[in-house]
């Protein structure tokens, strides 16, 4: 696969599927509450984190025999599409974004970064993004999987934390969850034809 089309395909996967994500929301309700700029440091900070471990677990699934990859990443791609197309049919909203906007004293730049950094870090353990980077991460040249991954999770929180709750009202959330599940269901597809052909 071309290296423009593995980043890419990391991107549109991490990206879709964080934008209806509960990081995501927590992104947006911190930004309604200190500056937009130092609590996206803080996220993609752990974004970044989470997407070294995560191109890192990929690589030792690489270890593995590559139809034993396949059928795996098959099995994930297609978890993954399942759980999103499932959420896609739950209406949700953002919880405590009117509570968040309650005026607070000044807070130091680095105390903001770092609430961030650990809302975000506690919150993508084992999330589809996280997964779903590794089984790509197996699968392509784990640095383009990285650099496409990393870049979603940075622009869904760019989008979160400058957006605000009132415009997200106008992104119909089911379809972003339907569009990236429909991704991982064709990743998945793939990776199981190709662990049939061996």
């Amino acid at each position: 696969m071309p290296e423009l089309a593995v980043v890419g395909i990391a991107f549109a996967v991490t990206f879709l599927a964080e934008l209806p994500d509960k990081s995501m929301f927590a992104s947006l309700v911190l930004a309604t509450r200190y500056r937009p700029v130092l609590v996206w440091a803080g996220a993609a900070a752990a974004f970044t984190v989470h997407m070294v471990i995560a191109v890192t677990a990929g690589q030792l699934l690489a270890l593995l025999p590559v139809r034993i990859v396949d059928a795996v990443a098959a099995g994930l791609f297609v978890a993954g599409a399942v759980y999103l197309y499932a959420g896609s049919f739950r209406q949700t909203q953002p919880e405590g974004a009117d509570a968040a906007r309650q005026g607070h004293g000044p807070v130091s730049p680095w105390r903001v970064i770092g609430t961030a950094f650990a809302l975000i870090f506690v919150a993508e353990w084992g999330d589809i993004t996280q997964i779903a980077t590794a089984n790509l991460a197996a699968r392509y040249e784990p640095v383009l999987v990285f650099a496409g991954a990393t870049l979603g999770l940075w622009a869904a929180t760019a989008i979160a934390v400058a957006v605000g709750a009132k415009s997200l009202s106008i992104i119909p959330m089911a379809w972003v969850n339907r569009i990236a599940g429909t991704i991982l269901l064709a990743l998945g597809i793939y990776s199981a034809i190709a662990a049939a052909r061996g």
